[in-house]
C-alpha cells in the first residue's frame, strides 16, 4: 500500500502547542509508519471540553477524503474507567477518541456504523519506558492505535471487541421550538477568532418560520432565563451587508443560524457565551 492509498490521520487536542504532547504524539505515528500522513484540526480546543470537541469533529470531518481517521483527544477522564474506542461513521470515517462525549454530533448528524473499544493489550504503545503511564493516552494508545490502523497493521475489528452504538456516551442535545414568525433555540458553539455565536437552528426552519434575508428581526438572548440582549438586527446572507459594529444574523458554514458583529466581536460587544443557558429568540417583526 503507496503512501497516498493509506488513510489521512487529522488530529485536535486540547494540548496547545505550549509544550511536548503534539510532537510526541505525531513521533509514535511516525516510528509506526514514516510514509503517513499528519494533518492538525486544532489544538486549542477548550480545555477539558467534550462537548466543543464534539462540534468541532462534525464541523470538519466530512470535508476531508473519505477513510480519514481522526484522532480527538480531550481526555478529563484519562486513565479512569472511561472507554477509548475507534468508531466508524456510516459513511466510512473514522475516529479515534474517549468514549466521553466526543461522538455526540457524529452520532446524531451523520450515523454511527460501529464502534469498537480499543484492545490495550494490543494496540498500547510499549518498549518506551511508557508502561506506567496512564495520563497520556493521547500518545500511547489514541495515536498509536490510529497509526496502526491507518498503516494497515490492523484493521478495524483488529481494534478491540465491538460494542453496541446505543452505548456511546451523548452529551443532550436539544431541538429549536420552531412556530409563525418565531423561532427559539441556543447557542451550541463559538467561533473564537471573530468572536460569533453559532446556534442548533437550521437555515431550513429559520425559512419555515417565514424568515427571509433583509429581514429585520427581533432577538433577544437569555443567560439562565435572565435577559441580557434585546434589540431589532439584520437578517442577512453576509457579514457586509450589515454596518460595522453593528450585529447581525447569517447563514454559517454548515447551514445554521447564527450572529455577529460586523468587523467586531459579537461576544466581547455584548458579553455573551454559548451552551444550554444561552437561549435565543428570534420574532418577525409584523
Amino acid at each position: 500500500m503507496g503512501r497516498y492509498d493509506k488513510p489521512i490521520l487529522v488530529f485536535q487536542t486540547d494540548f496547545t502547542y505550549k509544550e511536548g504532547a503534539v510532537s510526541s504524539m505525531y513521533g509514535v505515528v511516525k516510528c509506526v509508519d514514516r510514509e503517513l500522513e499528519i494533518m492538525d484540526g486544532t489544538h486549542e480546543l477548550p480545555q477539558y471540553d467534550t462537548w466543543s470537541a464534539s462540534y468541532r469533529l462534525y464541523q470538519s470531518l466530512e470535508f476531508w477524503p473519505k477513510g480519514t481517521i481522526y484522532v480527538s483527544v480531550v481526555d478529563p477522564g484519562v486513565g479512569t474507567s472511561r472507554r477509548a474506542c475507534v468508531a466508524k461513521t456510516v459513511d466510512g470515517y473514522y475516529i479515534v477518541t474517549p468514549d466521553n462525549g466526543s461522538l455526540t454530533h457524529i452520532k446524531k448528524f451523520i450515523g454511527i456504523e460501529a464502534v469498537r473499544e480499543i484492545d490495550e493489550t494490543k494496540n498500547r504503545l510499549r518498549g518506551k519506558g511508557t508502561e506506567g503511564v496512564a495520563i497520556f493516552h493521547g500518545r500511547d494508545l489514541f495515536g498509536y492505535t490510529a497509526a496502526r490502523l491507518a498503516s494497515g497493521i490492523i484493521d478495524f475489528e483488529g481494534v478491540g471487541p465491538e460494542y453496541p452504538v446505543s452505548e456511546i456516551v451523548e452529551h443532550p442535545m436539544y431541538e429549536p421550538e420552531i412556530g409563525e414568525g418565531f423561532v427559539k433555540g441556543y447557542f451550541e458553539i463559538d467561533d473564537p477568532n471573530f468572536g460569533n455565536l453559532w446556534t442548533n437552528i437550521p437555515l431550513s426552519r429559520f425559512n419555515e418560520a417565514g424568515f427571509e434575508y433583509g429581514d429585520m428581526v427581533e432577538v433577544t438572548i437569555c443567560h439562565k432565563s435572565e435577559e441580557v440582549f434585546h434589540r431589532t438586527v439584520l437578517f442577512h446572507k453576509s457579514f457586509g451587508f450589515a454596518g460595522e459594529g453593528e450585529p447581525m444574523i447569517y447563514n454559517n458554514e454548515l447551514m445554521k443560524i447564527a450572529m455577529a458583529v460586523t468587523k467586531g466581536s459579537l461576544i466581547k460587544t455584548f458579553d455573551l457565551g454559548y451552551g444550554p443557558d444561552w437561549t435565543v429568540e428570534f420574532r418577525k417583526q409584523i
